[in-house]
C-alpha cells in the first residue's frame, strides 16, 4: 500500500467485526492505509478470512505481541481506531490491563501522542455495570475519542443488536477529523 496515511484498525469480538473488510474498502477509498489488529477471539472469528484480509490490507492481520527480537510489520500509526471495543475490553484498556495485543497498543498509543478512537459495542444490560461508565469517563480523561452515546454508538437490549447498523462511518469520520487536527498547525 502506498496511502499517505496510516489507520490502525482495531477490533474485538462483537458481532460488527464481522464486516471489517467493508470498512477497510472504505477506509482505503479515503486513502487510508490499513493495518488490521484483532482481539484473540475476534481473530477465531474471522479465522477464515484473515488471508484475505492479509491481502486486501497488504500486511498481516495482527492478534498477539510481537516477540522483542521480531520486527516490525506494519508502519507506524498516524492514528488508531479501536472498533469495535467490547464492555471487556473498554474496562480492560481503562484499568491498564493489557495482556491482549489491541489493549496494550492503544494504551501506550496515547501515551506516544497517537490518536486514539474508540466505539463500544455493548449492550444494555452491561453498561449498567458501574464500571462501564467509570472506565469511559478515564478514557475520555487519558484523551481517548469515545464515540457512546448520542454522537456514537448506542447501546441495544440484549439480544437486539444490529450489526448491520453499528456507526462504522463515525469511527472513520473521527479518524478523519483526529489527522486533520493533528496535521494543522
Amino acid at each position: 500500500m502506498t496511502a499517505n496515511r496510516v489507520l490502525y484498525l482495531l477490533g474485538s469480538a462483537a458481532p460488527p467485526v464481522l464486516n471489517v473488510a467493508g470498512v477497510i474498502e472504505k477506509a482505503q477509498t479515503a486513502g487510508w492505509d490499513v493495518c488490521l489488529g484483532l482481539t484473540p477471539t475476534a481473530a477465531r472469528w474471522l479465522d477464515d478470512q484473515v488471508p484475505a484480509l492479509e491481502e486486501l490490507t497488504g500486511y498481516p492481520v495482527r492478534s498477539r505481541y510481537k516477540l522483542p527480537t521480531g520486527p516490525d510489520v506494519w508502519p507506524p500509526a498516524d492514528v488508531a481506531v479501536l472498533a469495535p471495543a467490547t464492555f471487556n475490553t473498554i474496562n480492560q484498556w481503562a484499568l491498564g490491563i493489557t495482556e491482549k495485543f489491541v489493549v496494550g497498543f492503544v494504551a501506550e498509543g496515547t501515551g506516544k501522542g497517537i490518536p486514539v478512537i474508540t466505539m463500544p459495542c455493548v449492550n444494555a444490560a452491561y453498561v449498567q455495570h458501574t464500571q462501564f461508565d467509570k472506565s469511559v469517563a478515564t478514557l475520555r480523561a487519558m484523551g481517548v475519542h469515545v464515540l457512546y452515546g448520542d454522537r456514537g454508538f448506542v447501546p441495544n437490549e440484549p439480544g437486539r443488536g444490529r450489526p448491520d447498523a453499528y456507526p462504522w462511518h463515525l469511527a472513520l469520520a473521527a479518524a478523519e477529523s483526529a489527522v486533520g487536527r493533528r496535521d494543522t498547525p
